[in-house]
């Protein structure tokens, strides 16, 4: 089975294949599948990936410089993360911060973390479909989605749980994970509660000296950031303190893909007035603490009246 939305890889742009609609469990006309001149209904017998947001768990599997996809407990990858550095242009700060999390094993090391998050997701899936006393052929997923609906690799972005019309569900997968410790936050704002609840992407802009007051006040994030502490309190997963995980994903990739990170930060932790750079974001020691605003969105902080770096 194949994806059914994916990235070209001459182009870079987002392409899929699908069929006219299914009407009552029967593939339909085209009569009754064109709805207008500009609208039709279509369906497909291939998947989509789903995207977890606000958390990042270790790398199966990742693109080596020049090279396919390896998994993490490949020995290219132990000798690519014991001298990584090459063309990324990492500024020297950074550079010295990574050396400390870098060296023979850390390949390893994620690779761990990275079944460990993958079983427990399984088991999670497994339990509630157990619990739904459903069929797995018939279980269903509820998916949430943010301002954006859809990432560059053609997967959808979105908070997912099991679909439970009555009752009340339990917390969702991205949740569970972050409260195991299987997984890292990784908040990308607006695509988080309380700026995907926003009426414009505009309106979700923070009031400048107010990010540590909102992230107390926001029932939900407030909530993710006290699992992530209570989980690193209790040596919990990525956290353990036998087998800390040394690299976080996003930085792996950023290594691998031979680029600087190019999200700036906001401290969730202080009430400041400060966009700190991409590649300073290991100053903000807490994982819950760090907010990732994407490059195109920080005109809109600046005219705000946050200030970048300084």
């Amino acid at each position: 089975m194949s994806k059914a939305i994916w990235e070209t890889k001459t182009s870079g742009r987002k392409v899929g294949v699908f069929a006219l609609g299914i009407k009552d469990l029967v593939k339909g006309s085209v009569d009754k599948q064109v709805h207008d001149g500009d609208t039709a209904n279509v369906y497909t017998k291939n998947y989509f990936g789903v995207r977890f947001l606000g958390v990042d768990t270790p790398e199966i599997s990742y693109r080596l410089p020049c090279r396919d996809f390896l998994e993490l407990s490949d020995e290219q990858w132990d000798a690519f993360l014991a001298h990584p550095f090459g063309n990324a242009g990492l500024e020297v700060g950074l550079q010295t911060y990574l050396r400390d999390h870098l060296g023979h094993g850390v390949a390893a090391n994620h690779y761990r973390h990275a079944v460990a998050a993958r079983e427990g997701l399984k088991r999670m899936i497994r339990e509630d479909i157990q619990e739904m006393n459903r069929p797995e052929d018939t279980f269903e997923f509820f998916l949430s989605f943010a301002s954006e609906v859809m990432d560059r690799y053609g997967r959808l972005l979105c908070f997912i749980n099991r679909n439970q019309p009555e009752g009340s569900p339990p917390p969702t997968y991205n949740e569970r994970l972050l409260q195991e410790g299987l997984a890292a936050p990784y908040m990308i704002w607006p695509n988080i509660n309380p700026f995907r609840a926003a009426g414009s992407t505009t309106d979700a802009v923070i009031k400048p000296g107010t990010a540590g007051d909102l992230a107390e006040k926001d029932r939900t994030l407030k909530q993710a950031r006290e699992w992530v502490a209570g989980a690193r309190r209790e040596g919990k997963g990525i956290f353990s303190r036998e087998d800390q995980l040394s690299l976080q994903p996003f930085e792996v990739r950023f290594l691998a893909d031979q680029r600087g990170p190019d999200r700036w930060v906001i401290d969730l932790g202080k009430n400041d007035y400060r966009l700190i750079p991409p590649q300073e974001y290991y100053t903000v020691p807490n994982l819950e603490d760090r907010l990732f605003v994407p490059q195109e969105y920080v005109p809109l902080f600046v005219e705000k009246g946050w200030k970048k770096g300084g």
